[in-house]
């Protein structure tokens, strides 16, 4: 099996105001995750506490179940977050991409295994460095939090919608929320790199494999998108897809 091209998940900063202190604003994307509301001096106390993870393809970061001890941001490539069910049923419960802060939970043991889609890079905190620096620094404290709640409110409110959508409804939202990550990360199109396979797609949605590229090619016939690639989607009618997936 070929990779999708995940260097191109490898993303450029906005101009710094003030001159560069540590490597932690060297950062590729700090604009993309909490570090980006952080003062100087917060900067410089988590480049102390920092280190750097590579994964190779595949590699898996934490198993379902496992003591959690340490949290991590997405600096380039991609992972999935993958939870098994008591019948062992595998559902992808999402995905991180860069700037995503993976790890930060209120639970001792990780809830999904983590696994690396492509080379994979991290940004790594252990949770007794992390923990000290929110006592150091209330704001830091404070703004992680925020994060988890945003987080939380997203799953809840994306759940509600899939319940409600047919399975090209679910395609195209699919694609338009990772469109507008990607946006966000400084790629906006209208090339939308996958960073993962049709099957992880079938198993994130609640679709087969055989639905998910059922549903691909009707929104191609429509003239909704182009497949320029396995892991390539073009979106040639944004609005089209928006007002599909609001049907």
């Amino acid at each position: 099996m070929s990779w999708p091209p995940f260097d191109n998940l490898c993303l450029t900063p906005p101009p710094e105001a003030a001159a560069p202190l540590g490597p932690c604003l060297h950062c590729q994307v700090r604009h993309l995750s909490v570090c980006a509301v952080l003062s100087h001096e917060e900067i410089n106390a988590l480049d102390t506490a920092a280190s750097l993870q590579v994964l190779a393809p595949g590699a898996v970061l934490a198993r379902q179940g496992e003591q959690r001890r340490h949290v991590f941001t997405v600096t380039r490539g991609a992972l999935r977050l993958v939870r098994l069910s008591a019948d062992g049923r595998r559902q992808v419960a999402g995905f991180a991409l860069p700037g995503d802060f993976v790890g930060l939970s209120g639970a001792a043991a990780h809830q999904n295994d983590i696994e690396a889609l492509g080379e994979t890079e991290l940004c790594r905190f252990g949770l007794d460095a992390m923990q000290r620096l929110g006592e150091q620094f209330p704001h830091l404290r404070g703004k992680l939090l925020e994060r988890a709640c945003d987080e939380l409110d997203s799953a809840h409110e994306r759940m509600m919608s899939l319940a409600r959508m047919n399975p090209t409804e679910r395609m195209a939202d699919f694609l338009l929320t990772l469109a507008a990550r990607q946006a966000r990360a400084g790629m906006p199109g209208p090339s939308l790199v996958l960073p993962m396979p049709r099957a992880d797609i079938a198993d994130h949605l609640g679709l087969t494999v055989e639905t998910v590229s059922r549903c691909l090619t009707a929104l191609r016939t429509r003239g909704l998108i182009a497949l320029p690639g396995t892991y390539r989607v073009d979106i040639l009618d944004r609005r089209g897809l928006e007002t599909l997936k609001a049907a």
